[in-house]
């Protein structure tokens, strides 16, 4: 069955691919749009029709919502798929899409909205009892209110843009002192990057673990969890090892940790494919951090371990369909790992775009979601990702040598990777034992840039 005729991937790289695999196999057609920098792109040469929607910078192509509505009506496209980033949870394309008459595939602009601001989705998931991590009740209107709710909280403190993700808007301060120099530049950095200066305090979690929970939800009031994904493994507050079942986790407290993720969703009345994030104390004590709105960069490792399609699943609730499964049906097989391979310097993590001259990959027990092939450019416009790379085993110590042979095998020469950073952790003591945190990566000795 099609549950659309034809869908436009409001994306690029791998997801774009990705998305149209799914669409390929249920008989959808899908449309690319591209900006002058992807022209070559291997996802414009996979999808059914391929539009330029301008210069390469993002801002001039990707994001421009005009643009990406423009192609959608000018190819009689009836869906529009945001992949992840880009406008993939801007509520104001959302609320055009429907203007428009074209279905969006994600959750609606008013969920959207309640759930980007971190202020409004901590009082969300306080009403569905939800736990969330100590700080301030709602903005902070200045410095003076700033450091009052310090000295009730006590230090040491981490001081949060309420809009936006990706580690930007986020310092840590120690003291009243370092609270009064970050304050303003913290207000004036999430001005500039995400248009709302707002900002709030959280109690810092010291040691911390980040777990999510893959969540799905449909238009009936059908609400299901697929697992959880470990995801501390990150340099800049931004993942690159992700694995599915989490090593922390014992039976007692993963099914605490989903019931939880599935209260919040239901308390707000979400629809589609969804993640709740959560940070681990060392004391198993956990806390709602944030929700993404979207489907996550790392969702292959849930795949793995389900067998499910989550593009699929999206697509038919977008389509109005229940969900396919209830939770009782779905099941959980194995261990999964998945490592982003980046064309960036592994010790400063500054990108290194370049010209992929030679690309070696296995081709059995493993799944490359890449967005490049030999002789593709990685440019400097956008992220630096050049691929994931996913194994699954009947459990994790085969999953961790799964994914060392596959290591192993690629090559990539032309610019410089983290793929010797990626094979290093899988041979640490560490992470083969399952005892590491988001602090991970700077135990290594390496701090990166900010």
């Amino acid at each position: 069955m099609a549950y659309f005729n034809k869908v436009l991937i409001a994306n690029r790289g791998e997801i774009a691919l990705r998305i149209i695999d799914t669409c390929k196999k249920l008989g959808i057609q899908t449309v690319a749009v591209y900006s002058e920098a992807d022209a070559d792109a291997p996802f414009v040469h996979a999808a059914d029709e391929a539009v330029c929607v301008g210069p390469s910078q993002a801002k001039k192509s990707y994001l421009v919502v005009d643009k990406i509505i423009d192609v959608a009506k000018e190819t009689n496209t009836d869906a529009i798929h945001p992949g992840y980033g880009f406008l993939s949870e801007n509520p104001d394309f959302v609320e055009r899409c429907e203007k428009e008459n074209i279905t969006f595939i994600g959750p609606s602009a008013d969920i959207m909205k309640i759930m980007g601001s971190k202020l409004s989705a901590r009082e969300q998931m306080q009403k569905a009892n939800v736990p969330v991590v100590p700080g301030s009740e709602g903005k902070l209107n200045s410095i003076e209110e700033a450091l009052e709710t310090a000295e009730t909280l006590g230090y040491p403190l981490m001081l949060k843009a309420s809009a936006g993700g990706g580690g930007i808007g986020m310092k840590l301060v120690h003291s009243r002192e370092e609270l009064e120099r970050a304050f303003d530049s913290t207000v004036q950095q999430a001005e500039s990057y995400f248009n709302d200066g707002a900002v709030f305090l959280e109690k810092l979690i010291t040691k911390p673990r980040h777990i999510e929970v893959q969540v799905v939800a449909d238009h009936h009031g059908n609400v299901v969890h697929v697992f959880e994904r470990e995801c501390s493994v990150q340099r800049r507050n931004q993942k690159i090892i992700e694995e599915s079942p989490s090593p922390f986790l014992n039976e007692e407290k993963r099914a605490e940790l989903l019931e939880a993720a599935v209260r919040g969703v239901k308390e707000i009345g979400y629809t589609n494919a969804g993640t709740m994030e959560f940070i681990f104390d060392e004391d198993g004590s956990f806390y709602f951090l944030e929700m993404n709105t979207r489907l996550q960069v790392e969702h292959p490792v849930t795949e793995e371990v389900s067998g499910l399609d989550l593009v699929e699943w999206q697509l038919k609730v977008a389509a109005g369909e229940k969900l396919p499964l209830v939770q009782e049906d779905i099941q959980k097989q194995g261990h999964a790992i998945e490592c982003r391979l980046y064309a960036e310097d592994p010790k400063t993590f500054f990108p290194s775009p370049g010209t992929i001259e030679k690309l070696t990959v296995p081709s059995e027990n493993v799944r490359l979601d890449f967005g490049v092939i030999e002789g593709s450019k990685v440019t400097p416009f956008y992220d630096p990702m050049i691929g994931k790379i996913i194994v699954h085993g009947a459990g994790r110590s085969a999953a961790i040598e799964n994914m060392k042979r596959v290591l192993d095998q690629i090559e990539v020469e032309g610019l410089t990777t983290n793929l010797d950073l990626l094979k290093q952790i899988m041979e640490n003591k560490d992470f083969v034992s399952g005892n590491y945190t988001t602090q991970f990566i700077k135990s290594l000795g390496l701090e990166g840039v900010s």
